[in-house]
């Protein structure tokens, strides 16, 4: 009876992207809530702080079994470290303080075609004429949402600093979605995501303690606490967990392109949270992102064994 109430294995994966692209969501949505409450660096540390106390209970075990395994590939959690905890959210986090969120979230909907461009660069992937339009259609459905149905509006888009430390942001986690092939099967991701936050905060910390002599601490409120506790579970622990599993099944090309969800859903929470206004645009934005999708993972009648599976890529050249 359980059985027939869980997901088949071929849809699981693309059900964890679903998940994950919703938690993200909340994350953009979150920082444009509380971004006049937490200076940005503050709330990247807190973030990874709470999602390192969540993880270590959880992994203590995978990480005293594993510990010959992840110094082998130390180099890689160190740069898994850097573009993905350290650097993405980062960047993101105060390119909103100088930017229109309108811009970042458009600039959000580049992170597929950023993936897709660097493995044909790093992997020499071929890339099907299927993936381009399925890619290129659910990039219109974007559009869509961002341009409030009029992509006229896209040329007066008010372009700033903050929308290139937006990009660069976005940019650093095309990376580490790259990065999260190269790693060894037998490899657990609890471990490796515990090692990857820890470094990260490390080298998050001199900018951290900058940020206070600057700026102080926030005020300790329980909206400021609820959102850091939020951001340390949901996006950077749960999401993130789901992200990699399925980026080991589907491969990261395939994986990103789930990614066009997330203004898709912060459009959708930004009506029930934030009160702004749910028009037709976003409904059908959203209906023509998942049509792309759709076309692009190549329709959802596979079989249950009929997932395509990537070849097992060779560990990148030591950089």
């Amino acid at each position: 009876m359980f059985r027939r109430l869980l997901p088949p294995a071929a849809a699981l994966p693309y059900l964890l992207l679903v998940f994950a692209a919703l938690c993200w969501a909340g994350n953009f949505i979150l920082a444009r809530a509380m971004h006049a409450d937490i200076a940005p660096v503050t709330l990247a540390f807190g973030r990874w702080l709470m999602a390192l106390l969540v993880l270590l209970p959880l992994a203590w075990h995978g990480l005293r079994t594993q510990r010959t395994l992840l110094w082998r590939v130390r180099q890689r959690l160190l740069l898994l470290a850097g573009f993905g905890i350290a650097a993405s959210n980062t960047l993101i986090y105060v390119g909103l303080h100088h930017t229109h969120a309108t811009n970042a979230v458009l600039f959000n909907a580049l992170i597929p075609l950023m993936v897709m461009l660097l493995s044909w660069v790093v992997w020499r992937k071929p890339l099907a004429g299927r993936e381009w339009a399925g890619m290129g259609a659910s990039l219109l459905g974007v559009l869509a949402i961002v341009c409030h149905g009029e992509l006229g509006r896209l040329l007066s888009l008010d372009l700033n600093s903050g929308d290139a430390l937006v990009v660069l942001g976005l940019a650093c986690w095309a990376v580490y979605t790259l990065l999260l092939r190269g790693l060894p099967e037998g490899l657990d991701k609890l471990p490796v995501l515990t090692v990857t936050v820890a470094l990260g905060l490390l080298m998050l910390l001199p900018f951290w303690l900058f940020e206070l002599l600057a700026q102080g601490l926030p005020q300790f409120s329980q909206a400021n606490l609820l959102s850091i506790a939020y951001l340390g579970i949901f996006p950077s622990v749960i999401a993130l967990l789901a992200y990699m599993r399925a980026v080991a099944v589907l491969g990261p090309s395939r994986a990103a392109g789930f990614l066009h969800l997330i203004p898709a859903f912060g459009a959708v929470g930004a009506s029930l949270f934030l009160g702004e206004q749910l028009a037709f645009y976003h409904v059908a934005g959203l209906a023509v992102i998942f049509a792309g999708l759709y076309w692009a993972q190549g329709g959802a009648t596979a079989p249950a064994g009929g997932v395509v599976l990537p070849v097992p890529a060779k560990p990148l050249r030591k950089p």
